[in-house]
């Protein structure tokens, strides 16, 4: 199993550390370096700041938004980026969520699938460098009746496949993602209920298009920190985990509270929910299970770090992705230290 670490959002006021973070992962052997873009700082521009300034790490976006690019801008994009960093990018996408696709870019949220299905295809082509053209439900390329003609992209990117994925929740987006891409971006993890909630559908979409789970990337991201405190580790994240349970979408259409009820928390993802939308963010932080918390992140000693890594291994995980918490700099740097010690001690370092 490789280790991965999810800056986040760069203007999240940690700037100048994200980039220390990223550094220092790159001299600890760390395999990718993921950024995150919603409606503030767009992640090409961080990946490409990150890339010059580090060695060997993988950079990767977690995620382009689907909304924000027609797909040939996310080809160019990807086929730039991998240049620049000398074969180093991997491109992963996302539908992002009705609040954002909507209100920000004024993209209708509708049919994410078969959209996601058809950006997919359309980048894949155009960065193949073949002569554009495609007829689908969502794009017309070149658009009929008029005066464009089909034409491929002009630059190489540095390889001929660049890895793509998917942030994928629900199980029909998992399902698909196994049938198109080459790895899928998972958030709020557990490793108890990671078969029944996402690795099952992963591997219908594998079957689906006659391949098998070999080479293909379980990524998920799970926050971390390293002390002997648990619970009080775990309030660390209550905020967090409310916001995504209970804020990230409408009352109908959350898809990190569906995943919640999926782990068996309906009770407990209703009340968040509740909470959290009527303008209580401290109850709904309130009532955010300590199992929860504990489930989908990893809290603790490097020992327990240690074996959960080791249960995330036996639940398919691939890519391990980290974000260390912290308040200081140092301190996030103790815990991205603290990752490598705990998969050095599970044994299942490459």
């Amino acid at each position: 199993m490789r280790l991965g670490i999810n800056l986040g959002y760069w203007g999240a006021g940690m700037d100048g550390d994200n980039l220390a973070v990223a550094q220092e992962a790159d001299r600890l052997g760390y395999d990718v370096c993921w950024a995150a873009e919603a409606y503030g700082s767009d992640v090409p521009t961080v990946l490409a700041w990150v890339a010059a300034r580090t060695e060997s790490i993988d950079v990767g976006s977690a995620i382009m938004q689907i909304p924000a690019r027609q797909p040939a801008m996310t080809a160019m994009t990807a086929a730039t980026l991998d240049s620049l960093s000398g074969g180093r990018f991997r491109l992963g996408l996302g539908v992002s969520g009705p609040q954002v696709s909507e209100g920000w870019y004024g993209v209708k949220f509708d049919k994410p699938l078969a959209r996601t299905r058809e950006y997919v295809e359309i980048v894949r082509r155009a960065m193949s460098r073949e002569r554009l053209s495609y007829e689908g439900e969502h794009w017309t390329l070149p658009l009929p009746d008029g005066p464009g003609k089909p034409i491929k992209l002009t630059v190489h990117p540095q390889r001929e496949h660049i890895p793509l994925y998917i942030a994928a929740i629900g199980p029909k987006n998992l399902e698909q993602t196994g049938e198109i891409a080459d790895g899928a971006l998972l958030i709020f993890p557990s490793a108890a209920h990671l078969e029944e909630t996402a690795v099952k559908h992963l591997r219908a979409g594998r079957e689906k298009a006659g391949k098998t789970m070999d080479g293909f990337d379980v990524c998920p991201t799970l926050p971390l920190a390293v002390g002997d405190d648990i619970p009080g580790l775990a309030d660390m994240f209550r905020p967090y985990t409310a916001l995504y349970v209970g804020g990230m979408g409408s009352r109908k259409q959350n898809f990190y509270n569906q995943l919640a009820r999926r782990m068996g928390y309906e009770k407990e993802a209703a009340e968040i929910q509740d909470k959290y939308l009527a303008g209580d963010k401290a109850g709904a932080a309130a009532a955010v299970p300590h199992q929860l918390i504990d489930e989908t992140t990893l809290l603790g000693s490097v020992d327990r770090i240690a074996d959960r890594m080791q249960a995330y291994a036996a639940a398919g995980v691939t890519t391990l992705t980290l974000a260390p918490a912290g308040f200081t700099l140092d301190e996030r740097l103790a815990a991205l230290r603290a990752g490598t010690d705990a998969l050095e001690r599970s044994g299942l370092a490459a």
